[in-house]
């Protein structure tokens, strides 16, 4: 009987099983200069406030995080994450310190009041993610004005 892949092999195997998503066009939008941009955090870590609504397995939704709110959760249940990290510092997950430096550098404009967080880790319905979730987490980047998201993937 041979032996079955488990934890690093096992996701592996099961990630390189994934069909890919093939687009006949690629939808890019040209940015203001940095100097002028607004930009907003997406995560995949599943970040939610402490008293907040956590991620499930299974949860292809996300959560709008104010900037301000910095008592954070990871979800992330990945076997193979760390979390300590994120644990000593957010930023390696969550840099709003981070931005907020380059805000008073003049390196960018703006930092955006809402930032987004999904749980990455979805185990099979990223359709979800591509055709709902995420269209609609974009209408409120665009309906805030942010002109740059800074994608953490985790």
């Amino acid at each position: 009987m041979a032996e079955q892949p488990s934890g690093d092999a096992l996701i592996r195997a099961q990630v390189g099983q994934q069909p890919v998503p093939e687009f006949s066009e690629t939808a890019w939008t040209v940015p203001p200069p940095l100097a002028e941009a607004k930009v907003a955090v997406v995560t995949s870590a599943a970040l939610y406030p402490r008293d907040g609504e956590s991620f499930t397995v299974t949860d292809t939704s996300y959560r709008a995080l104010d900037h301000a709110e910095r008592q954070l959760v990871m979800g992330h249940w990945s076997p193979n994450f760390d979390r300590s990290a994120f644990g000593i510092d957010y930023n390696v997950v969550y840099p709003l310190a981070r931005l907020d430096e380059l805000v008073e550098q003049g390196v960018i404009g703006s930092v955006a009041s809402k930032h987004y967080a999904f749980a990455g880790n979805q185990p099979d319905d990223v359709a979800t993610i591509r055709y709902d979730s995420g269209p609609a987490c974009a209408a409120e980047l665009k309906a805030d004005g942010v002109d740059v998201v800074f994608l953490t993937p985790v």
